[in-house]
């Protein structure tokens, strides 16, 4: 029998488990489906045969997709927060998510079409509004809080200010 991972992600959905963690694989780097189990039997969100969890990988994260139905929907207090070293890797996933039909938000977050949260975040951005230069982390915090997607150039200009 395999081993479970000790400690993982589970993401209910309505019946899309494996369609969301495919997307997810083709997506992400270190990302995989490793394992589809269908239901033993009915259960009220499904017949047997369904699926029911799946098991994926995104981003080095383990996972697990269940389909427990509609009971439960996905909301902003959960979301996977992806670092992106250039604006290329960061519109890439941006826009993989949005072109996948979902919404944009603000300061980098955009959600999926199941309704999974993500935060697109170039590290330049952390690393200025964490950096222990007050000043700076203020002028940074205030050109994101103006931004869907993050735009790494104008994070630069309110970093290092032309004066």
């Amino acid at each position: 029998m395999k081993s479970i991972a000790q400690n993982r992600v589970c993401l209910w959905f309505d019946g899309e488990a494996q369609a969301a963690a495919e997307f997810y694989a083709r997506t992400f780097p270190d990302s995989e489906v490793s394992a589809i189990h269908r239901a033993p039997a009915d259960y009220p969100a499904g017949k047997a045969g369904d699926v029911l969890t799946v098991d994926f990988v995104v981003l080095g994260i383990p996972c697990l997709g269940l389909n427990g139905g509609p009971a439960f929907r996905h909301n902003e207090s959960f979301s996977f927060q992806v670092a992106t070293q250039t604006q290329e890797e960061t519109d890439r996933y941006w826009n993989a998510i949005i072109d996948n039909g979902r919404e944009e938000s603000a300061c980098g977050w955009c959600k999926d079409k199941w309704g999974v949260s993500w935060q697109i975040t170039p590290t330049i951005l952390t690393d200025a509004i964490t950096s222990p230069d007050r000043k700076l982390a203020k002028r940074a915090f205030e050109a994101m809080l103006g931004m869907k997607k993050i735009d790494i150039a104008v994070i630069e200009t309110a970093i290092n200010p032309v004066n």
